[in-house]
């Protein structure tokens, strides 16, 4: 039982519509989106950007963001346990979440989005260099981020990501007959004439069980918005013009391992898109030095699986390079 006695007493974000009375809501969920936060929006190149930001603006920056189509409510109730020690803001990349589109989606343009919105929130002032963490997609937007500027942040934790040797790679894609990213620009969003209409078609990619089941309608919830009596997604179609290309994954890990500064890898135990072997592919090409942490019990989406043992992962990670400073190479 939560403390809460009615639903109106809830955090914001917890809504009837996917929420219901909120009965069966675990203690730690509630509890952690009633950590104190700052909800906003930012003009970068004409278009608003929206962030969600936690803790003292005093301490050490983190800069947290999604996968490919998601929203940084991935991370609202996973950097409430990073609030007490760093300064964390999690971001909508452009054209995502609540976040409009601005520009290309091009590779480089992902790149950039990760100092823009550091420049925005001032995360550079007094010669602060962020840390970022990012989950699949964003993870690679952000190998992309600390390989454009290497000064100008002091760490990547790649949640997650897709590496494999290219051979299994393209064995994957054959057997998925898809691409990253793959999409119509063109076509618009499809509307739903109800919510339950819209739920029913959100799937995660890749396909996969979660382990606590609220936490998918949450996301859900949060990925669509009505328009007037119809609902429809809220990411822009305009992401599908340039996502990374299948060519790009498959160079993915030598990226990973030529990329600046420090990294360190979080995946699931179980997860299709980095296994034991995408470990050992690292090793071979020279990332040995890279941390790799796997969390127990969890596949891909790895926040939706196992929340608390995956907040745990990145407070380690976080903590043995604050203890342990490491110039950039």
């Amino acid at each position: 039982m939560n403390e809460f006695a009615k639903i109106e007493d809830f955090p914001g974000d917890i809504d009837p519509v996917w929420a219901g009375d909120g009965s069966h809501l675990p203690e730690w969920f509630v509890s952690a989106l009633k950590v104190p936060r700052e909800e906003g929006y930012v003009e970068i190149d004409g278009a608003r950007a929206h962030y969600f930001r936690w803790g003292d603006r005093g301490k050490p920056k983190v800069l947290m963001t999604h996968g490919f189509l998601a929203h940084a409510r991935c991370f609202a109730f996973i950097a409430p346990f990073l609030a007490e020690d760093y300064d964390v803001v999690a971001f909508d990349l452009a054209g995502m979440g609540d976040s409009e589109m601005r520009g290309q989606a091009d590779p480089s343009a992902r790149g950039r989005e990760f100092g823009e919105i550091a420049e925005a929130l001032e995360l550079f002032a007094d010669g602060n260099r962020p840390t970022i963490i990012a989950h699949s997609f964003g993870s690679s937007a952000a190998l992309t981020a600390v390989t454009q500027s290497p000064e100008a942040f002091s760490g990547v934790v790649v949640c997650d990501l897709m590496i494999m040797r290219p051979e299994h790679l393209e064995q994957y894609w054959n057997l998925r007959r898809s691409s990253p990213g793959s999409g119509d620009p063109d076509k618009p969003n499809k509307r739903y004439p109800s919510y339950e209409a819209a739920r029913e078609r959100y799937v995660l990619s890749p396909p996969q069980r979660v382990g606590e089941p609220f936490l998918l309608d949450y996301l859900a919830y949060h990925s669509m918005r009505r328009d007037g009596d119809e609902w429809m997604w809220k990411f822009s179609t305009e992401v599908f013009r340039r996502s990374n290309k299948p060519d790009e994954w498959l160079t993915v890990g030598e990226r990973l391992v030529k990329a600046p500064g420090r990294k360190a890898i979080v995946h699931g135990g179980n997860s299709q898109l980095f296994t034991k072997d995408s470990a050992n592919y690292i090793r071979e090409l020279g990332g040995g030095n890279i941390p790799i942490v796997a969390v127990p019990e969890a596949r891909h989406h790895l926040m939706l699986d196992q929340p608390l043992a995956f907040a745990t992962a990145l407070r380690s990670v976080l903590s043995l390079w604050g203890e342990s400073a490491q110039p950039v190479t």
